[in-house]
Protein backbone atom coordinates (compact mmCIF):
# COMPACT_ATOMS: atom_id res chain seq x y z
CA UNK A 1 0.00 0.00 0.00
CA UNK A 2 0.93 3.53 -0.79
CA UNK A 3 2.05 5.36 2.51
CA UNK A 4 -0.28 8.19 3.11
CA UNK A 5 1.56 11.38 2.35
CA UNK A 6 2.77 13.67 5.27
CA UNK A 7 1.49 17.22 5.92
CA UNK A 8 4.62 19.28 5.17
CA UNK A 9 5.34 23.56 5.61
CA UNK A 10 7.81 26.09 4.54
CA UNK A 11 8.08 29.61 4.26
CA UNK A 12 7.36 30.26 0.34
CA UNK A 13 8.39 34.02 0.28
CA UNK A 14 11.83 35.67 0.06
CA UNK A 15 14.38 35.32 3.31
CA UNK A 16 14.27 39.36 4.65
CA UNK A 17 11.64 42.17 5.55
CA UNK A 18 8.33 42.61 3.36
CA UNK A 19 4.74 43.63 3.28
CA UNK A 20 3.66 39.85 2.34
CA UNK A 21 5.14 36.90 3.45
CA UNK A 22 3.33 33.22 2.81
CA UNK A 23 3.49 30.08 4.67
CA UNK A 24 2.74 27.27 2.52
CA UNK A 25 1.06 24.06 3.64
CA UNK A 26 0.50 20.86 1.38
CA UNK A 27 -0.94 17.51 2.09
CA UNK A 28 -3.89 15.51 4.07
CA UNK A 29 -6.79 16.84 6.08
CA UNK A 30 -5.67 20.07 6.03
CA UNK A 31 -8.84 21.82 6.68
CA UNK A 32 -9.03 20.32 10.35
CA UNK A 33 -5.08 22.07 10.77
CA UNK A 34 -6.25 25.35 9.39
CA UNK A 35 -9.41 25.65 12.39
CA UNK A 36 -7.03 25.23 14.63
CA UNK A 37 -5.21 27.64 13.53
CA UNK A 38 -7.26 30.23 12.75
CA UNK A 39 -11.08 28.87 14.27
CA UNK A 40 -12.30 29.00 10.52
CA UNK A 41 -13.30 26.79 8.05
CA UNK A 42 -11.53 28.38 4.99
CA UNK A 43 -13.93 28.35 1.83
CA UNK A 44 -12.40 26.41 -1.67
CA UNK A 45 -10.02 29.29 -3.66
CA UNK A 46 -11.55 32.06 -1.21
CA UNK A 47 -9.53 34.80 0.35
CA UNK A 48 -10.64 34.13 4.38
CA UNK A 49 -9.40 36.53 6.61
CA UNK A 50 -8.83 35.31 9.78
CA UNK A 51 -6.65 35.55 12.84
CA UNK A 52 -3.73 32.88 12.98
CA UNK A 53 -3.55 32.03 16.85
CA UNK A 54 -0.93 29.84 19.19
CA UNK A 55 -1.82 27.33 21.35
CA UNK A 56 -2.26 29.28 24.02
CA UNK A 57 -4.97 30.95 21.96
CA UNK A 58 -2.84 34.28 21.96
CA UNK A 59 -2.54 35.86 17.81
CA UNK A 60 0.21 35.41 16.44
CA UNK A 61 -1.20 37.25 12.78
CA UNK A 62 -3.68 38.74 11.08
CA UNK A 63 -4.18 37.31 7.32
CA UNK A 64 -5.59 35.91 4.85
CA UNK A 65 -6.65 32.07 4.92
CA UNK A 66 -6.33 30.34 1.61
CA UNK A 67 -7.59 26.88 0.76
CA UNK A 68 -6.97 24.86 -2.96
CA UNK A 69 -8.51 21.65 -2.41
CA UNK A 70 -7.17 18.18 -4.26
CA UNK A 71 -6.60 17.24 -7.00
CA UNK A 72 -6.88 21.24 -8.19
CA UNK A 73 -3.91 22.86 -6.73
CA UNK A 74 -0.14 23.21 -7.47
CA UNK A 75 0.63 20.18 -5.58
CA UNK A 76 -1.93 18.17 -6.72
CA UNK A 77 -3.10 17.57 -2.62
CA UNK A 78 -4.66 20.01 -0.51
CA UNK A 79 -2.56 23.29 -0.16
CA UNK A 80 -2.99 25.76 2.42
CA UNK A 81 -1.54 29.02 2.19
CA UNK A 82 -1.27 31.60 4.71
CA UNK A 83 -0.96 35.21 3.84
CA UNK A 84 0.26 37.39 7.12
CA UNK A 85 3.17 40.05 7.37
CA UNK A 86 6.23 39.72 5.94
CA UNK A 87 8.57 39.79 8.98
CA UNK A 88 10.70 37.05 9.45
CA UNK A 89 9.84 36.31 12.90
CA UNK A 90 6.51 36.48 12.82
CA UNK A 91 6.79 34.24 9.86
CA UNK A 92 9.00 31.59 12.03
CA UNK A 93 6.37 32.33 14.58
CA UNK A 94 3.91 31.00 12.18
CA UNK A 95 5.44 28.26 10.53
CA UNK A 96 6.56 26.84 14.23
CA UNK A 97 2.63 26.64 15.02
CA UNK A 98 1.82 24.49 11.86
CA UNK A 99 4.75 22.33 12.89
CA UNK A 100 3.25 21.96 15.92
CA UNK A 101 -0.11 21.07 14.49
CA UNK A 102 1.40 18.34 13.12
CA UNK A 103 2.93 19.41 9.89
CA UNK A 104 6.63 18.53 8.96
CA UNK A 105 9.40 21.25 7.68
CA UNK A 106 9.60 20.70 3.82
CA UNK A 107 12.47 19.64 1.92
CA UNK A 108 13.98 21.97 -0.75
CA UNK A 109 11.82 21.94 -3.94
CA UNK A 110 9.28 19.22 -2.13
CA UNK A 111 6.34 20.92 -3.40
CA UNK A 112 7.24 21.06 -6.72
CA UNK A 113 8.44 17.64 -6.30
CA UNK A 114 4.99 16.54 -5.40
CA UNK A 115 3.34 18.53 -8.45
CA UNK A 116 5.47 15.93 -10.36
CA UNK A 117 4.81 12.88 -8.40
CA UNK A 118 1.09 13.68 -8.68
CA UNK A 119 1.42 14.44 -12.20
CA UNK A 120 0.71 18.52 -12.64
CA UNK A 121 3.82 19.18 -14.13
CA UNK A 122 6.44 16.78 -16.01
CA UNK A 123 9.96 16.92 -15.17
CA UNK A 124 10.92 19.65 -17.64
CA UNK A 125 8.43 21.95 -16.44
CA UNK A 126 9.42 21.51 -12.75
CA UNK A 127 12.78 22.28 -14.02
CA UNK A 128 10.91 25.55 -15.18
CA UNK A 129 9.91 26.82 -12.14
CA UNK A 130 13.57 26.96 -10.50
CA UNK A 131 14.81 28.42 -13.75
CA UNK A 132 12.10 31.15 -13.96
CA UNK A 133 13.21 32.12 -10.22
CA UNK A 134 16.72 31.80 -10.72
CA UNK A 135 16.04 33.99 -14.10
CA UNK A 136 19.02 36.65 -14.80
CA UNK A 137 17.44 38.36 -17.55
CA UNK A 138 14.33 39.13 -19.14
CA UNK A 139 14.76 36.84 -21.81
CA UNK A 140 15.69 34.00 -19.78
CA UNK A 141 12.81 34.68 -17.47
CA UNK A 142 10.37 34.38 -20.85
CA UNK A 143 12.08 31.42 -21.97
CA UNK A 144 11.56 29.44 -18.58
CA UNK A 145 7.72 30.67 -18.65
CA UNK A 146 7.73 28.56 -22.28
CA UNK A 147 8.55 26.07 -20.69
CA UNK A 148 6.53 26.22 -17.93
CA UNK A 149 3.76 26.35 -19.94
CA UNK A 150 4.75 22.82 -21.17
CA UNK A 151 6.01 24.45 -24.57
CA UNK A 152 9.17 22.25 -24.52
CA UNK A 153 7.21 19.47 -23.05
CA UNK A 154 4.83 19.37 -26.15
CA UNK A 155 8.06 19.91 -28.49
CA UNK A 156 9.53 16.55 -26.89
CA UNK A 157 5.89 14.77 -26.77
CA UNK A 158 5.97 15.31 -30.57
CA UNK A 159 9.10 13.63 -31.25
CA UNK A 160 8.33 10.29 -29.09
CA UNK A 161 4.71 10.30 -30.65
CA UNK A 162 6.23 9.96 -34.39
CA UNK A 163 8.98 7.56 -32.57
CA UNK A 164 6.08 5.36 -31.47
CA UNK A 165 4.74 5.22 -34.41
CA UNK A 166 7.40 3.88 -36.63
CA UNK A 167 8.26 1.44 -33.82
CA UNK A 168 4.51 0.16 -33.99
CA UNK A 169 5.43 -0.27 -37.77
CA UNK A 170 8.78 -2.24 -37.48
CA UNK A 171 7.05 -4.17 -34.57
CA UNK A 172 4.37 -5.28 -37.19
CA UNK A 173 6.90 -5.86 -40.00
CA UNK A 174 8.81 -7.96 -37.23
CA UNK A 175 5.31 -9.61 -36.42
CA UNK A 176 4.03 -10.69 -39.66
CA UNK A 177 7.75 -11.68 -41.67
CA UNK A 178 5.80 -13.33 -44.37
CA UNK A 179 3.29 -10.88 -45.55
CA UNK A 180 3.81 -9.12 -48.97
CA UNK A 181 3.01 -6.15 -48.14
CA UNK A 182 5.88 -4.12 -46.50
CA UNK A 183 4.70 -2.06 -43.35
CA UNK A 184 7.43 -0.01 -43.76
CA UNK A 185 7.96 0.74 -47.73
CA UNK A 186 3.99 1.43 -47.56
CA UNK A 187 3.86 3.74 -44.93
CA UNK A 188 7.03 5.79 -46.46
CA UNK A 189 9.04 4.98 -42.95
CA UNK A 190 12.20 6.66 -44.41
CA UNK A 191 10.20 9.74 -45.00
CA UNK A 192 8.76 9.97 -41.72
CA UNK A 193 12.46 9.41 -40.16
CA UNK A 194 13.85 11.90 -41.85
CA UNK A 195 11.19 14.45 -41.02
CA UNK A 196 11.81 13.27 -37.14
CA UNK A 197 15.48 14.39 -37.41
CA UNK A 198 14.82 17.31 -38.60
CA UNK A 199 11.77 18.17 -35.85
CA UNK A 200 14.72 16.93 -33.73
CA UNK A 201 17.22 19.45 -35.09
CA UNK A 202 14.92 22.37 -35.02
CA UNK A 203 14.15 21.17 -30.76
CA UNK A 204 17.79 20.48 -30.42
CA UNK A 205 18.49 24.45 -31.64
CA UNK A 206 16.36 25.61 -29.64
CA UNK A 207 17.27 24.06 -26.47
CA UNK A 208 20.79 25.15 -26.90
CA UNK A 209 19.74 28.87 -27.22
CA UNK A 210 17.70 27.94 -23.59
CA UNK A 211 20.78 26.68 -22.59
CA UNK A 212 23.17 30.07 -22.78
CA UNK A 213 19.88 31.31 -21.52
CA UNK A 214 19.86 29.67 -18.60
CA UNK A 215 23.78 29.13 -17.45
CA UNK A 216 25.03 31.87 -19.25
CA UNK A 217 28.53 31.96 -20.59
CA UNK A 218 31.42 31.73 -18.42
CA UNK A 219 34.45 34.19 -20.11
CA UNK A 220 37.73 34.67 -18.49
CA UNK A 221 39.84 37.64 -18.95
CA UNK A 222 43.80 36.51 -18.96
CA UNK A 223 46.89 37.58 -19.88
CA UNK A 224 50.07 39.18 -18.53
CA UNK A 225 50.06 41.87 -16.19
CA UNK A 226 49.01 45.72 -17.35
CA UNK A 227 47.33 44.34 -20.52
CA UNK A 228 44.12 46.29 -19.45
CA UNK A 229 41.80 43.14 -18.25
CA UNK A 230 40.50 45.13 -15.26
CA UNK A 231 39.90 48.32 -18.01
CA UNK A 232 37.85 45.87 -20.13
CA UNK A 233 35.80 44.14 -17.22
CA UNK A 234 34.73 47.55 -15.87
CA UNK A 235 34.10 48.84 -19.49
CA UNK A 236 32.08 45.69 -20.04
CA UNK A 237 30.31 45.83 -17.19
CA UNK A 238 29.91 49.56 -17.36
CA UNK A 239 31.27 50.25 -13.84
CA UNK A 240 34.44 50.85 -11.82
CA UNK A 241 34.38 47.08 -10.40
CA UNK A 242 38.37 46.67 -10.76
CA UNK A 243 41.02 48.73 -9.35
CA UNK A 244 42.99 49.78 -12.31
CA UNK A 245 46.67 51.49 -12.40
CA UNK A 246 49.56 51.54 -13.99
CA UNK A 247 51.43 49.23 -11.53
CA UNK A 248 51.86 45.44 -13.01
CA UNK A 249 50.20 43.11 -10.27
CA UNK A 250 47.70 45.34 -9.01
CA UNK A 251 44.72 42.35 -9.78
CA UNK A 252 45.86 39.73 -7.43
CA UNK A 253 42.94 37.50 -7.06
CA UNK A 254 39.63 36.75 -9.19
CA UNK A 255 37.16 39.62 -9.40
CA UNK A 256 34.14 38.29 -11.00
CA UNK A 257 30.69 40.68 -12.49
CA UNK A 258 27.31 39.10 -14.47
CA UNK A 259 26.79 41.45 -16.98
CA UNK A 260 24.44 40.36 -19.99
CA UNK A 261 24.57 40.77 -23.72
CA UNK A 262 21.47 40.61 -25.69
CA UNK A 263 20.17 39.09 -22.95
CA UNK A 264 22.49 36.40 -22.69
CA UNK A 265 24.10 36.58 -18.97
CA UNK A 266 27.95 36.42 -19.14
CA UNK A 267 30.14 35.38 -15.84
CA UNK A 268 32.72 37.72 -16.43
CA UNK A 269 36.14 37.08 -14.08
CA UNK A 270 39.03 38.88 -14.23
CA UNK A 271 42.09 37.49 -13.08
CA UNK A 272 45.55 37.77 -12.04
CA UNK A 273 48.10 38.81 -14.48
CA UNK A 274 50.05 35.87 -15.63
CA UNK A 275 53.66 35.80 -14.99
CA UNK A 276 56.72 34.21 -12.65
CA UNK A 277 56.29 35.72 -9.74
CA UNK A 278 58.56 35.94 -6.24
CA UNK A 279 55.24 36.96 -4.72
CA UNK A 280 53.30 34.95 -2.57
CA UNK A 281 50.19 36.73 -3.04
CA UNK A 282 50.55 37.03 -6.32
CA UNK A 283 51.64 33.61 -7.27
CA UNK A 284 48.49 32.04 -5.44
CA UNK A 285 46.72 34.29 -7.46
CA UNK A 286 48.17 32.95 -10.73
CA UNK A 287 47.29 29.65 -9.87
CA UNK A 288 43.99 30.62 -9.29
CA UNK A 289 43.79 32.31 -12.52
CA UNK A 290 44.59 28.87 -14.07
CA UNK A 291 42.13 27.18 -12.45
CA UNK A 292 39.37 29.77 -13.49
CA UNK A 293 40.41 28.88 -17.39
CA UNK A 294 39.91 25.77 -16.94
CA UNK A 295 36.02 25.88 -15.80
CA UNK A 296 36.00 29.18 -18.75
CA UNK A 297 33.77 28.56 -21.67
CA UNK A 298 35.59 31.54 -23.55
CA UNK A 299 38.78 32.84 -23.02
CA UNK A 300 39.75 36.28 -23.42
CA UNK A 301 43.58 36.56 -23.95
CA UNK A 302 44.42 40.07 -23.63
CA UNK A 303 47.81 41.94 -24.99
CA UNK A 304 49.25 44.93 -25.54
CA UNK A 305 48.63 46.80 -28.84
CA UNK A 306 51.97 48.61 -28.69
CA UNK A 307 54.07 44.75 -28.17
CA UNK A 308 51.86 42.79 -30.30
CA UNK A 309 51.68 38.89 -29.11
CA UNK A 310 54.88 38.23 -27.81
CA UNK A 311 56.67 34.84 -26.95
CA UNK A 312 54.84 35.09 -23.86
CA UNK A 313 52.27 35.86 -25.13
CA UNK A 314 52.25 32.72 -26.86
CA UNK A 315 53.45 30.68 -23.84
CA UNK A 316 50.13 30.98 -22.91
CA UNK A 317 48.37 30.25 -25.39
CA UNK A 318 49.81 26.91 -25.82
CA UNK A 319 49.03 26.16 -22.59
CA UNK A 320 45.12 26.89 -22.85
CA UNK A 321 43.36 23.43 -22.73
CA UNK A 322 42.79 22.11 -26.19
CA UNK A 323 39.15 22.87 -27.57
CA UNK A 324 38.81 25.48 -25.50
CA UNK A 325 37.07 28.93 -27.36
CA UNK A 326 39.33 31.82 -27.33
CA UNK A 327 39.39 35.00 -28.66
CA UNK A 328 43.06 37.50 -28.74
CA UNK A 329 42.05 40.91 -27.70
CA UNK A 330 45.09 43.60 -28.57
CA UNK A 331 44.07 46.33 -26.70
CA UNK A 332 45.47 49.60 -26.07
CA UNK A 333 45.19 50.98 -29.97
CA UNK A 334 44.60 54.55 -28.59
CA UNK A 335 48.02 54.29 -27.67
CA UNK A 336 49.14 53.51 -31.70
CA UNK A 337 49.85 56.39 -34.15
CA UNK A 338 48.83 54.01 -37.21
CA UNK A 339 45.30 52.79 -37.65
CA UNK A 340 44.89 48.93 -37.67
CA UNK A 341 42.29 46.45 -38.36
CA UNK A 342 39.12 46.07 -35.71
CA UNK A 343 38.88 41.94 -36.60
CA UNK A 344 40.95 39.49 -38.36
CA UNK A 345 41.60 36.18 -38.53
CA UNK A 346 45.38 34.70 -37.79
CA UNK A 347 46.92 31.31 -37.16
CA UNK A 348 46.01 32.09 -33.46
CA UNK A 349 42.40 32.07 -34.14
CA UNK A 350 40.17 35.44 -34.20
CA UNK A 351 41.64 38.80 -32.96
CA UNK A 352 40.56 41.90 -32.22
CA UNK A 353 41.73 45.37 -32.13
CA UNK A 354 40.35 47.80 -29.10
CA UNK A 355 40.60 49.88 -26.66
CA UNK A 356 39.00 49.87 -23.40
CA UNK A 357 40.03 52.88 -21.87
CA UNK A 358 38.45 55.01 -24.61
CA UNK A 359 35.60 52.43 -25.52
CA UNK A 360 36.98 51.55 -29.11
CA UNK A 361 35.76 48.31 -30.63
CA UNK A 362 34.02 46.98 -27.75
CA UNK A 363 31.08 46.84 -29.14
CA UNK A 364 32.41 44.38 -31.59
CA UNK A 365 34.01 41.95 -28.85
CA UNK A 366 30.14 41.87 -27.48
CA UNK A 367 28.99 40.60 -30.59
CA UNK A 368 31.90 38.19 -30.62
CA UNK A 369 31.38 36.91 -27.71
CA UNK A 370 27.34 36.24 -29.08
CA UNK A 371 28.46 34.59 -31.86
CA UNK A 372 31.34 32.20 -30.48
CA UNK A 373 28.53 31.54 -28.07
CA UNK A 374 26.11 30.37 -31.00
CA UNK A 375 23.55 32.53 -30.15
CA UNK A 376 21.02 33.62 -32.88
CA UNK A 377 17.58 35.85 -32.01
CA UNK A 378 15.24 33.87 -32.01
CA UNK A 379 11.42 34.43 -30.51
CA UNK A 380 10.62 30.98 -29.63
CA UNK A 381 13.28 29.91 -27.46
CA UNK A 382 12.69 27.59 -24.57
CA UNK A 383 14.37 27.41 -21.15
CA UNK A 384 16.99 23.90 -21.27
CA UNK A 385 19.61 22.70 -18.89
CA UNK A 386 22.49 20.90 -19.73
CA UNK A 387 20.97 17.19 -19.18
CA UNK A 388 18.39 18.43 -21.27
CA UNK A 389 20.75 18.85 -24.50
CA UNK A 390 22.75 16.16 -23.68
CA UNK A 391 19.25 13.76 -23.78
CA UNK A 392 18.41 15.50 -26.91
CA UNK A 393 21.78 15.31 -28.32
CA UNK A 394 22.08 11.11 -27.53
CA UNK A 395 18.35 10.75 -29.32
CA UNK A 396 20.11 12.37 -32.32
CA UNK A 397 22.76 9.98 -32.38
CA UNK A 398 19.98 6.70 -32.17
CA UNK A 399 17.93 8.65 -34.85
CA UNK A 400 20.97 9.27 -37.08
CA UNK A 401 22.10 5.00 -37.00
CA UNK A 402 18.27 4.31 -37.56
CA UNK A 403 18.71 6.53 -40.65
CA UNK A 404 21.76 5.00 -41.59
CA UNK A 405 20.49 0.96 -40.90
CA UNK A 406 17.48 2.05 -43.31
CA UNK A 407 19.61 2.62 -45.98
CA UNK A 408 21.21 -0.68 -45.39
CA UNK A 409 17.94 -3.52 -45.75
CA UNK A 410 20.80 -6.39 -45.20
CA UNK A 411 20.71 -5.19 -41.45
CA UNK A 412 18.61 -7.00 -39.09
CA UNK A 413 14.82 -5.41 -38.62
CA UNK A 414 15.65 -5.94 -34.78
CA UNK A 415 18.75 -3.54 -34.33
CA UNK A 416 17.26 -1.11 -36.42
CA UNK A 417 13.93 -0.90 -33.67
CA UNK A 418 16.26 -0.95 -30.95
CA UNK A 419 17.82 1.66 -32.18
CA UNK A 420 13.86 3.42 -32.30
CA UNK A 421 13.55 2.36 -28.83
CA UNK A 422 16.81 4.22 -27.20
CA UNK A 423 15.32 7.58 -29.50
CA UNK A 424 12.33 7.17 -27.45
CA UNK A 425 14.05 6.82 -24.17
CA UNK A 426 16.50 9.64 -24.46
CA UNK A 427 13.50 11.97 -25.25
CA UNK A 428 11.56 10.27 -22.21
CA UNK A 429 14.21 11.13 -19.66
CA UNK A 430 13.18 15.02 -20.52
CA UNK A 431 10.14 15.11 -18.96
CA UNK A 432 11.05 12.16 -16.40
CA UNK A 433 9.12 9.25 -18.30
CA UNK A 434 12.49 7.40 -17.73
CA UNK A 435 14.14 9.04 -14.30
CA UNK A 436 16.05 7.05 -11.54
CA UNK A 437 14.65 8.15 -8.23
CA UNK A 438 18.59 9.66 -7.87
CA UNK A 439 18.39 12.27 -10.37
CA UNK A 440 14.95 13.59 -9.16
CA UNK A 441 16.62 13.93 -5.66
CA UNK A 442 19.71 15.99 -7.34
CA UNK A 443 17.21 18.04 -9.36
CA UNK A 444 14.60 19.24 -6.68
CA UNK A 445 17.49 19.50 -4.31
CA UNK A 446 18.66 22.93 -6.02
CA UNK A 447 15.22 24.06 -4.98
CA UNK A 448 14.64 26.97 -3.19
CA UNK A 449 12.71 25.58 0.17
CA UNK A 450 9.13 26.83 -0.43
CA UNK A 451 8.68 25.67 -3.79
Amino acid sequence: MTPRPEVIAAIATAPGRGGIGVVRLSGPDLLTLARNLSGKTPRPRQATLADFKSAEGDIIDRGLLLYFPAPHSFTGEDVVELHGHGGPVVLQMLLARCLDLGARLAEPGEFTRRAFLNGKLDLAQAEAVADLIDAATTSAARSAMRSLQGEFSRAVHALVQELIDLRMLVEATLDFPEEDIDFLQAADAFARLKRVHEQLATVIDRAGQGKLLQAGLHVVLAGQPNVGKSSLLNRLAGDELAIVTPIAGTTRDALKSAIQIAGIPLHVIDTAGLRDSDDEIERLGIERTWREIERADVVLLLVDARTGITDADRAILTRLPSGLRRITVVNKIDLLAARVPERCQTADGIELHLSAKKDLGVDLLRQELLQVAGWHQTEDVFIARERHVRALAKANVHVDTAQTMMREPALPLELFAEELRLAQRALGEITGEFSADDLLGVIFSRFCMGK
